[in-house]
């Protein structure tokens, strides 16, 4: 998970996170075994987990808040994002359907699997989840593109499907952005996404071209892929 070196818990949020990166971790003593396989807490597991909790919770709270610009109050309205990239396509998820961003983990393959889309297995914290392809799924070019000397690390999204947990595996996660509502609504009526399957509408972000996925139309295709 992309997040800031810098980012702290409030009392509250300490009670339930074990904010380790700042006892042991690259913050604290250094001390954390991890860290040599890690190098950075943000490469680890751990503090992954909590700043995808963290980030969705704060992307939130802001939520129906007043912005206040010169001396005109203006009430914005927002919905978290996680943004990732598949190929050379970049998505957005709500956060709502999100259960965790993890590292890439090891996918075991099945017999006879009916499904295109079903890649396997994968094993999350001793469980085995159903592993999908949402390249598959969305008919996306699998090819992954990286920019020379970029430093990109795979990851792995766990998602709350109808019938539980799966994983699909994404070749980037940029983090999670709060986007205006206003803006969210004028890409789905803008029918650029008619072409599309399981898009909501498409938006400029970052200078990229964001395709903001539909999530009850995605969430059902998963279903059906396991069925």
């Amino acid at each position: 998970m992309i997040v800031s070196d810098t980012f702290s818990v409030t009392r509250e949020d300490a009670q339930a996170i074990d904010d380790c990166w700042n006892r042991i971790g690259i913050h604290g003593d250094k001390s954390c075994p991890l860290l040599i396989e890690h190098i950075h807490c943000r490469n680890c597991a751990v503090y992954s987990a909590a700043a995808t909790r963290l980030l969705d919770r704060y992307a939130l709270q802001q939520e129906d808040r007043v912005q206040v610009s010169g001396t005109a109050e203006i009430e914005v309205k927002t919905r978290s994002l996680l943004m990732f990239r598949l190929g050379e396509e970049w998505l957005g998820l709500v956060t709502r359907s999100l259960v965790e961003v993890a590292p890439q983990q090891a996918i075991h393959s099945l017999p006879h699997q009916r499904s295109r889309a079903l890649l396997g297995v994968a094993n999350v914290r001793g469980a085995l989840v159903a592993c999908l392809s949402l390249v598959e799924l969305l008919g996306l070019d699998s090819v992954s593109s990286v920019a020379c000397g970029a430093r990109v690390m795979p990851r792995m999204l766990i998602i709350a499907a109808h019938g539980g947990p799966v994983v699909v595996p994404v070749d980037e996660v940029d983090g999670i952005h709060a986007i205006d509502e206003h803006i969210l609504e004028a890409a789905s009526r803008s029918g650029t996404q008619a072409s599309a399957k399981y898009t909501r509408g498409v938006l400029q972000f970052k200078g990229r071209s964001l395709r903001w996925l539909d999530e009850e139309q995605l969430l059902s295709a998963v279903t059906r892929s396991l069925s």
